[in-house]
């Protein structure tokens, strides 16, 4: 085998593409791993890591406004942003250093540069415009992950109107900021900057906020989220967008009409696109659909030996999901007799704002739509010892069931930790537990957990505390 020949090529180094390195590396294989730019991805450096680091801050703080309810006496408090702001920094090179280590340790080769086809087994990796090396490989896997997506006529990363790299690292918090998108990502930094303080407005073209959730969990997050101050227009849309030295104006088109409304600063969080622009895929035959690499249940293309994972080969969007098809994948190519693909009706979704929304399944709506004859459990967390403790105890959990079979269709939940609670429902749905044999399970106490518990019960009627 010579120097530069392998028998896999990962390019992108993300939760998709580090997982897959790994795991094929495991598996005996010789592994390239082509980086352009920080080892971990956007995930690790600029999303799901250091908005968590962000949000705990946010957190504390609303924890610390209420430590009289706990019998507790704060003299003084504020905020140092610029200090939070380094915590999350921290936060994410620690862990890329971690993912370093890990590949290191697992003997994956770390290649830094651009990665482009060259044929559908060989690519050319670059740095800073030049071509420094040739490789090739059995297989080649893409896992270039995605980019925030503009707004039509309206293109995020100025001064002004922001990107989430630039909403995660103010510089100041700003007395008022327009969002505009109202799914996970622009919920969680319209949670984090209302918490501190900022008057947020949410745009959303939708009817409702958080529209791929439950209608009741979206409903009743918003009066939630409004509770703390967010005002949301909904069936709204921005039209326009002029920066000023000092502001943006934005023209917001209702049902009612369109208005101009001034702001400190704008987020566009309306989604992502796929990072396939400057692979040349076109050079090699490789297929796309709306930007998104066309793949087959294991990530194959329809070049057989290119495969996909992760944002780059469409939503949803979220690291687990990248990194288990990575597993899936690399286990598939190298013919393991216990290789699946994954899943994809049990990709749980979390939404780490206040409350935290978690979700997996069907929805009530869709659940109906696709003729289910569906009994429903809903527990309230006031009836739950542990939240009341907690002095957190809004929210609720709901469980959908199919009447005949006792399948969990679904499960959706608002409230405390529930990000951490969803688990359970994305196991049982993996073993195919049924209604009666999650009953039947115990739960210890006190635990937030007793709530999952007795929403199962609910829909069989049998819950104890309601």
């Amino acid at each position: 085998m010579s120097e530069n020949k392998y028998n896999l090529i990962v390019i992108g180094g993300g939760p998709g593409g580090y997982v897959a390195a790994i795991r094929a590396s495991q598996l005996g294989m010789r592994v390239a791993l082509v980086e352009k730019d920080q080892l971990g991805g956007v995930c690790l450096n600029w999303g799901c890591i250091p908005t968590k680091a962000l949000l705990r801050s946010a957190e504390i703080h609303h924890l610390l406004k209420a430590a009289s309810a706990f019998g507790l006496r704060v003299s003084e408090m504020g905020v140092d942003w610029s200090a939070v702001v380094a915590r999350s920094r921290q936060v994410a090179g620690q862990l890329s250093k971690g993912v370093a280590h890990l590949l290191k340790k697992n003997k994956v080769e770390i290649i830094q540069g651009h990665g482009t086809f060259q044929s559908t087994n060989s690519i050319s990796v670059s740095r800073d415009g030049a071509e420094t090396v040739t490789l090739s490989a059995d297989h080649i896997i893409v896992a270039t992950g995605a980019r925030a997506r503009d707004l039509p006529g309206i293109a995020a990363g100025s001064d002004r109107i922001w990107n989430y790299r630039q909403a995660m690292t103010a510089t100041a918090l700003p007395s008022s900021l327009l969002v505009v998108g109202s799914g996970a990502i622009g919920i969680e930094f319209a949670s984090l900057f209302a918490e501190f303080g900022v008057a947020v407005s949410v745009v959303e073209m939708a009817d409702r906020i958080l529209p791929n959730e439950d209608t009741e969990v979206s409903a009743y997050a918003k009066a939630q989220f409004e509770k703390r101050g967010i005002r949301f227009l909904t069936e709204a849309k921005v039209t326009s967008m002029e920066e000023t030295a000092t502001s943006v104006e934005a023209v917001i088109e209702t049902n009612t009409g369109s208005s101009r409304e001034v702001f400190d600063y704008a987020l566009i969080a309306v989604g992502v696109v796929a990072n396939s622009d400057s692979l040349s895929l076109e050079k090699v035959g490789v297929e796309l659909k709306n930007s998104s690499i066309v793949i087959n249940e294991w990530g194959q293309t329809r070049v057989p030996s290119i495969w996909a994972i992760g944002d780059v080969a469409g939503g949803p969007w979220l690291a687990h999901k990248a990194s288990h098809e990575g597993v899936a994948t690399v286990e598939h190519i190298a013919r393991r007799p216990n290789a699946h693909p994954i899943n994809r009706a049990n990709i749980p979704g979390c939404t780490y704002s206040f409350p935290q929304i978690a979700s997996i399944g069907m929805t009530e709506q869709q659940a109906l739509a696709a003729n289910h004859k569906i009994r429903k459990g809903n527990f309230p967390f006031i009836g739950n010892g542990k939240a009341l403790a907690l002095g957190d105890a809004d929210g609720f959990i709901k469980t959908i069931v199919d009447d005949d079979t006792g399948e969990i269709l679904g499960a959706h939940m608002v409230g405390a930790e529930v990000t951490e609670l969803i688990h359970s429902f994305v196991l049982a749905r993996e073993l195919e537990a049924t209604e009666d044999e999650v009953g039947m399970t115990m739960f210890p106490h006190p635990t937030l957990s007793e709530a999952l518990h007795e929403s199962v019960l609910s829909a069989a009627g049998k819950a104890l505390h309601i």
